[in-house]
């Protein structure tokens, strides 16, 4: 049977996953750590994808790759191929003033918006590679000169591993091209005009593939070691949250609710969308469908919060909130504990509501923790039913997932079926379904139904949102 390699190159480190292309069994696997910070020299993300390949004992026998990674980032290349400057990655803020200028620029307010969403399915933000050559051509000029193709991190990676052939030879696929602000998934076209504006040229951009189509074949001497003879597929590759969709088998009507230190919430859909407030991000996904995504700042680090206020460890936590009834008796925390980008409250603070003496115990507030968190990414789901947007049920990921009172009070929280599928590396997962749909020829992906998949069901509990919509805008800001 033929093996294919997938990765997932995140913020934190590079895993790889290789997997029988058939039937998805875990073959072996191979992780290294990325360096901190909100830029980064990409020969770092090189050293570490290299390292996973070595302590996964090579790629000499697999028949197909796909690199998976962190979206938005701005990877500079000159002339030559070298890298201008480190990457700047998604959580690197200091391009807000300029997403804010490129939205004045299209008439400001409501209108900038539209103009945006309409054009692109997003608003520009601090994220959104855009934003960043904006800002690149007016704080580094002497760079931006230098600079004559711009791509974004898996694109680089997947042209490594190609040999690094040329600047014609970048290639991307339609979800990480969403997320860059020049690309439409409406059209499947970019739009010069924009890259222009924001950055006062046109740049060299990668050729935007295809589910299906092939970014080239691996160089036999891209890797130092472990690379063996070559000519291995290498796929299209996808954008990180993309990559987990296709990673879990999520299908039309599924929206998927990842709680990893942030939050996301995000959906397969059939058309895009374009929400003139940014709430929603009309992104693509890996199979030509779409993916509206909505973003939180505070996830998992509420239940850690919460768990260091209580002196308790995260399961003990769990437990906690479980004997608490539903409501927590009226108590209702509202997390922005490090402000919020959904909804745009950057400089809010964290707030607790409801305190009296009946609630004034640890059981009370582990629960109000576990559904102020629920809520928050509640308010996702309902931005995505507002664009049209399919939620039959609600398939619950990343390491908050884990908690066994997330898992049965989510679906008291979202009124919807909950479905977890067992702790894995779904990005990774992703990418290497996409290897083996390019190794079995193309016609159908591959059934790779998570194995273990548990069933979560509860009557929606109404009073919950209800006292969390009443609560969430009565929050203080940071003192300035």
């Amino acid at each position: 049977m033929p093996l294919v390699a997938g990765f997932d190159s995140s913020t934190q480190s590079c895993k790889l996953v290789i997997r029988d292309a058939e039937t998805g069994a875990l073959v072996r696997s191979g992780r290294a750590a990325h360096p901190d910070g909100t830029e980064v020299d990409p020969a770092a993300w090189w050293a570490a994808l290299e390292a996973a390949v070595a302590q996964a004992g090579g790629l000499a026998d697999v028949a197909a790759v796909s690199v998976a990674g962190q979206q938005h980032g701005m990877v500079c290349l000159d002339a030559s191929g070298e890298v201008v400057r480190p990457a700047l990655l998604w959580n690197d803020t200091r391009s807000a003033g300029a997403a804010a200028d490129l939205i004045e620029e299209a008439g400001g307010g409501e209108a900038g918006g539209r103009f945006w969403a309409d054009a692109v399915g997003v608003v520009p933000v601090a994220s959104f590679t855009a934003t960043k050559l904006r800002w690149l051509a007016r704080h580094e000029p002497a760079n931006a000169d230098r600079v004559a193709a711009v791509c974004l991190p898996h694109d680089w990676l997947t042209w490594r591993l190609a040999g690094a052939p040329g600047l014609d030879a970048l290639r991307t696929d339609r979800s990480d091209a969403s997320g860059t602000g020049y690309w439409s998934p409406a059209t499947g076209e970019y739009r010069f005009d924009l890259l222009e504006r924001a950055f006062g040229r046109r740049l060299e951009v990668p050729v935007v593939l295809g589910p299906t189509q092939t970014a080239g074949a691996l160089d036999p001497a891209a890797l130092a070691a472990g690379g063996g003879p070559g000519g291995a597929l290498l796929g299209p590759g996808a954008g990180d949250n993309a990559a987990a969709a296709f990673g879990v088998g999520a299908r039309p009507g599924d929206v998927v609710v990842s709680i990893g230190t942030s939050g996301t919430v995000f959906s397969v859909a059939d058309a895009p969308t374009a929400d003139p407030t940014g709430t929603v991000a009309g992104f693509a996904d890996v199979t030509g469908r779409y993916l509206p995504l909505v973003c939180t700042l505070n996830a998992a680090r509420v239940l850690d919060a919460a768990a260091t206020m209580l002196g308790v460890d995260l399961d003990t936590l769990s437990d906690l909130a479980l004997s608490a009834p539903p409501g927590a008796d009226g108590l209702v925390m509202v997390p922005y504990l490090e402000g919020e980008r959904t909804p745009n409250r950057p400089s809010a603070t964290g707030s607790v509501h409801g305190l009296t003496l009946r609630t004034s115990t640890p059981a009370h507030l582990a629960r109000a923790a576990v559904e102020g968190m629920l809520c928050a990414l509640a308010d996702g789901l309902d931005a995505l039913t507002a664009q049209g947007c399919r939620a039959e049920r609600v398939i619950l990921v990343g390491g908050g997932a884990r908690s066994a009172a997330v898992r049965r009070i989510a679906p008291q929280v979202f009124g919807r079926p909950v479905v977890v599928p067992p702790p894995g590396e779904y990005v990774a997962d992703g990418a290497a379904r996409q290897a083996a749909w390019l190794a079995l020829g193309g016609q159908a992906a591959p059934d790779w139904s998570p194995a273990g998949t548990q069933e979560y069901a509860a009557d929606g509990v109404a009073a919950v949102r209800e006292r969390y919509a009443a609560a969430r805008d009565r929050v203080l800001d940071r003192p300035a």
